[in-house]
């Protein structure tokens, strides 16, 4: 007689789905790990982030309030950056956590620097012997002195606007038109030409458009008799329209350039009235782009021959010991305490 075959799966192919399954279970275990484990450190990275900030403004503001010697208010800032930092959560060799706090002096104030790092302590993925991962972050501010700030005005008017003494030929009395010639440099009185402050290319409109908005900050330095004006003789007729609708009714220092002495930095000789010789407040009542091209304003204070306040501590500074100092009047009355980075 023929015996029916039997059919039976063989041992090692059970065997092998188990691993198949186990490595698979592995797999997705470890996906999740990561996935939970990476979002905690997220979470815990913008807690960082925010102290660092936090910090880095309360060190900033504790140096411009303070009066004292430069070498007191630098020590007292740190003090409150590091003392703001404890209070959000993180304290210099506590809990693993680890605070560094630096300054930076400038020409009329200074930099703060703040940096946290604190390692992660892993829940899920320490099965696969990541017990931990480092985590960093840092932040920096400014405090002090600026002239050129957000709403910096980026023309020069000429040193003709000025009388010898320094005190202006149009005030709030006599308010004017300051048209722009298509010269790289003012010709008169009441003439004004576009910069972007470099003074070594050719003005671009669109860069001047992003100063006047804001979302550019002019930090550089302008010491005397540099020449910053444009190369290309453009009216640039679009920018009008940008001072009417953004800085309209706003106070801003404008840079004031004239006859360059044979020391100006000046491309060539055809340049030279371009020289810086100092700031001014200038109070922007309209602007237009039609067939005047001008802007209407007036002077609210007298000519300043003085450079930028805020940049960095240069070699001639240092050596005077004027490095970090924030003055109690500043020519523009515009004190500062922002994030820098």
């Amino acid at each position: 007689m023929l015996r029916p075959a039997h059919h039976r799966t063989p041992a090692r192919q059970g065997g092998q789905i188990l691993v198949i399954f186990i490595l698979g279970l592995t797999a997705l275990v470890g996906t999740a790990g990561l996935v939970l484990d990476g979002g905690d450190t997220y979470a815990q990275r913008r807690a960082m982030q925010n102290a660092a900030d936090l910090a880095a403004t309360a060190g900033a503001n504790a140096y411009l309030n303070t009066t004292a010697s430069v070498a007191t208010k630098t020590s007292t800032a740190i003090d409150a950056a590091r003392a703001a930092a404890t209070r959000n959560g993180y304290t210099n060799d506590v809990s693993g956590a680890s605070v560094t706090v630096g300054t930076t002096l400038l020409s009329a104030g200074a930099r703060m620097s703040v940096s946290i790092s604190k390692a992660h302590a892993n829940n899920f993925v320490r099965v696969f012997g990541m017990n931990s991962w480092n985590v960093s972050v840092s932040a920096g501010s400014l405090a002090g002195v600026t002239d050129t700030a957000g709403t910096a005005a980026p023309w020069t008017m000429s040193i003709q606007a000025f009388n010898t003494d320094g005190t202006p030929k149009y005030t709030s009395a006599n308010p004017q038109w300051f048209g722009g010639t298509n010269n790289d440099y003012p010709t008169n009185a009441l003439d004004v030409a576009w910069t972007d402050f470099q003074g070594a290319d050719n003005v671009n409109s669109s860069e001047v458009a992003r100063i006047i908005r804001a979302e550019d900050v002019v930090t550089a330095t302008i010491f005397f008799e540099r020449y910053i004006g444009q190369h290309n003789d453009g009216f640039h007729t679009d920018l009008f329209g940008e001072v009417d609708e953004y800085m309209s009714g706003h106070d801003v220092p404008v840079a004031v350039v004239g006859p360059g002495s044979p020391n100006c930095a000046a491309p060539t000789a055809q340049y030279t009235n371009g020289c810086f010789k100092g700031w001014v407040i200038f109070h922007v009542i309209s602007a237009s782009g039609g067939s005047d091209k001008g802007i209407r304003g007036y002077f609210t204070g007298n000519f300043v021959g003085s450079p930028l306040s805020i940049g960095e501590c240069t070699a001639q500074l240092l050596a005077a010991g004027t490095c970090g100092v924030v003055t109690a009047h500043s020519p523009f009355l515009n004190y500062v305490v922002r994030l820098s980075d």
